[in-house]
């Protein structure tokens, strides 16, 4: 009995100390990180297809004791009891154990066979703990009007600062069709803290907004052998089209939207490798050459002409600049200068006397700003210092309307482009009187 009663003090003493033990690493972890995963989803994000007319992805996240998790999806309806005709598909699950982030299980799904231009409610998760019902829009038919959102670097003070951009966003376009990226969504590739931000920041509307990213250098890390790889974060968080390159999916790749190609590159490994910048040159040529669409929008992070002085992307100009002239590209969206700048009537061509048709884009959306070798380039047609950008394009037919709208809601900039059978693109500025260029 005496040996009983000891072995039993000795369990309970081992059993508080393993509590002990567990608190204190939680609260450790808690202290540098407050987005521990749960039994509860989070980080809901929706994202792009390479036909969102008919089918969407979407992730979520637990925690690793959550070994399987659902998405249930019906056509969504004011009548509650739509909940008795859903779909339930189990989600395809993968446990993310990386360095002293808390360990986390990545659940993804893609939707099928949805119906074009109609509303579906969805949820993710598992026996008690589900997420709220959530609405999106499938995509429409080819050449019916739509609109999409784009936002230059998030990067920095996301949570607190950029998260009120996001918000200004989706209170001007809340049917847009997606939501562009140009890379740097974060400051640290690996830093899960930054990541909780992002997603905290964007909140609900990550999960009814498809998500088009393209990965910036902040998004990327140093491996083993010293090139870039993308963050550990990024497939197991996107789900996205593997319509691109060997070893580049989910990072380079295609959507078509109601007669609108959309097309990210990875530029910063075509930057840093011959291999990709040539993987990436003769992909993009295959899905322009073979493009039905009338318009052609592409996004990569760092810019073929840009704002800074100091910053000379050669590599990508030289390689991807004759490409997009040859298959007549109307948009490119990038970022990593963290200024705004656009311009197609003065950019340089090789040809003498001809004039761009290519409307080229540089933001920001977050709050790390620079006037750092910032000088009014030959390029540009309108730039802007010290302010936080989103901004709303819209493609009806043969038009093209693009805004730059401020944090606050205000107008500062736009223009329309407009298709011209065998012309190039025509440029109408709409700039707004009284708005002075910020310098």
């Amino acid at each position: 009995m005496l040996f009983s009663n000891l072995q039993y003090s000795l369990s309970r003493i081992f059993f508080a100390a393993l509590l002990t033990i567990s608190f204190l690493t939680t609260k450790a972890q808690l202290a540098t990180n407050p987005y521990i995963p749960a039994e509860l989803p989070d980080r809901i994000i929706l994202n792009t297809t390479q036909d969102p007319s008919t089918s969407m992805a979407v992730n979520w996240r637990t925690q690793e004791s959550v070994t399987e998790s659902y998405a249930e999806i019906a056509t969504a309806s004011a009548d509650p009891r739509f909940v008795e005709k859903v779909k339930r598909i189990k989600a395809t699950s993968e446990k993310v154990v990386f360095n002293d982030t808390p360990t986390a299980v990545y659940h993804s799904v893609v939707f099928d066979n949805l119906i074009p231009n109609t509303k579906y409610a969805y949820r993710v998760g598992q026996g008690e703990n589900w997420s709220e019902w959530i609405h999106f829009n499938t995509a429409g038919k080819v050449g019916e009007k739509f609109s999409f959102l784009y936002y230059g670097d998030v990067q920095v003070n996301i949570r607190s600062m950029w998260s009120r951009v996001a918000r200004e966003a989706y209170g001007k376009a809340p049917d847009a069709k997606l939501a562009i990226y140009a890379g740097d969504l974060i400051n640290k590739a690996n830093r899960d803290v930054e990541w909780g931000d992002w997603f905290q920041a964007g909140g609900f509307i990550h999960s009814m907004i498809p998500g088009f990213p393209t990965p910036g250098n902040h998004d990327h890390y140093e491996g083993p052998d010293g090139k870039p790889l993308t963050s550990v974060f990024w497939r197991p968080q996107f789900t996205l089209p593997e319509n691109g390159p060997v070893d580049l999916e989910e990072t380079c790749y295609y959507a078509d939207i109601q007669g609108t190609r959309f097309i990210s590159l990875n530029s910063d490994r075509a930057e840093e490798s011959d291999e990709y910048l040539e993987k990436q040159r003769v992909w993009v040529e295959k899905v322009l050459g073979n493009n039905p669409n009338k318009w052609t929008v592409v996004t990569f992070h760092h810019p073929i002409f840009s704002p800074k002085s100091t910053r000379d992307n050669k590599r990508m100009r030289e390689t991807f600049k004759p490409i997009f002239d040859k298959y007549k590209v109307d948009l490119v969206l990038q970022g990593h200068d963290h200024t705004y700048a656009r311009g197609m009537a003065k950019i340089p061509m090789a040809q003498k006397g001809a004039v761009s048709g290519t409307m080229y884009v540089v933001s920001v959306s977050g709050p790390k700003m620079t006037d750092s070798n910032v000088e009014k380039r030959d390029w540009m047609d309108r730039s802007a210092l010290y302010m936080q950008f989103y901004h709303l394009v819209t493609i009806d037919q043969d038009k093209l309307s693009f805004e730059t709208l401020t944090a606050t809601g205000e107008l500062y900039d736009a223009f329309d482009l407009i298709k011209q059978k065998g012309k190039i693109n025509k440029l109408i500025d709409r700039v707004p009187q009284n708005v002075q260029e910020r310098r």
